[in-house]
């Protein structure tokens, strides 16, 4: 039954509307209830009885999020009955914090997270990344700790650069990738919703791009990039969408990233700046080590297959991508 497209549809719309019930309930129990219509909606997504890997990927993907519901609700519980002095709301505060740090992959709870997305598609590691990440944020910023979570926001652009340096496959590459964000993202909620919100989209419309492209292009591990022979137009298309997923500033990734980094100096925090912008660094390194291997790497024996992309999709991923050269113009317009 799950394998059918008109139900993979369903159990789509209904991961849609339990993020709504989530973020617009006005109790903790309806947010508990919306996270487990969501984790229940989209476990049928991933799952595949003819993939191994899918399958344990929806095990332990059950698993970890069920510890952090019943974490949450556990933390919940205790709010609405038991005491109301200082110490136990600050111990309740870290609980929830955690739950919802685990249900987003964020470190030091993200242990299931690189080792989960080897087993999904591309389009489900797209929602995981990104759609998933909506209602655990919107809860965290109910009941901030702040020095837990600007804790988690060091550990996270920590592991999430030094992660990627050793990893061979795109798809764990791209989830140290999203640990690293995860970090900018709960800085950018602590600041404000509105940039949260801004850093949020900006994100998915980059690795939206990446993903499809790895997609058309069937891509899984970086030797395939420069094993095949592929045309100019989308090795251009690769350089483009790395360096801005890097937050190089030429391109639109940038954008979001120098508004944290203005209001990081604006208030002094110069230690935690420092950090945020030395593992962008590291991140922009193996970014460029990969386009360093498309561009100049020529592999002898595989040098006859050539790759063209004759699909109208793919022709719409090539002009979202020069969409991010746009991004110095409208820094520009917005400092001025």
């Amino acid at each position: 039954m799950f394998s059918s497209n008109s139900s993979k549809m369903f159990f789509f719309f209904i991961l849609i509307f339990s993020t709504l019930i989530s973020i617009s309930s006005n109790s903790w129990f309806g947010c508990w209830i919306g996270m487990e219509i969501n984790l229940l909606s989209f476990i049928p997504l991933i799952s595949n009885s003819n993939n191994l890997l899918s399958t344990e990927a929806s095990l332990k993907y059950f698993l970890t999020q069920s510890i952090a519901s019943i974490n949450f609700l556990f933390s919940i519980l205790l709010k609405m009955t038991l005491l109301k002095n200082f110490e136990m709301n600050y111990f309740l505060s870290i609980m929830i914090n955690s739950s919802m740090l685990m249900k987003m992959g964020s470190s030091p709870f993200h242990f299931w997270f690189p080792n989960l997305v080897e087993g999904l598609s591309w389009f489900n590691n797209l929602i995981l990344m990104t759609w998933q990440k909506i209602t655990p944020m919107i809860i965290l910023s109910y009941y901030f700790n702040k020095n837990f979570i600007l804790m988690n926001i060091i550990f996270n652009v920590i592991i999430g650069a030094l992660g990627g340096l050793n990893q061979t496959s795109l798809r764990k590459l791209m989830a140290f990738s999203s640990i690293n964000n995860l970090g900018w993202m709960l800085l950018s909620i602590m600041i404000s919703e509105n940039l949260w919100l801004f850093y949020l989209l900006m994100y998915s419309f980059m690795i939206t791009i990446m993903f499809f492209m790895f997609y058309f292009l069937n891509m899984f591990h970086i030797n395939q990039l420069f094993i095949n022979n592929m045309n100019s137009l989308i090795k251009i298309n690769m350089l483009i969408n790395f360096l801005s997923l890097g937050g190089l500033p030429p391109f639109i990734g940038f954008f979001p990233k120098w508004i944290i980094i203005n209001f990081l100096i604006i208030n002094n925090m110069y230690m935690l700046t420092f950090i945020m912008i030395i593992m962008s660094l590291i991140v922009l390194f193996f970014y460029i080590r990969i386009i360093y291997s498309i561009f100049l790497f020529n592999y002898i024996k595989t040098k006859w297959i050539k790759i063209y992309i004759k699909n109208k999709k793919f022709s719409f991923i090539n002009i979202l991508s020069y969409i991010s050269l746009l991004g110095m113009i409208l820094s520009t317009f917005f400092f001025m």
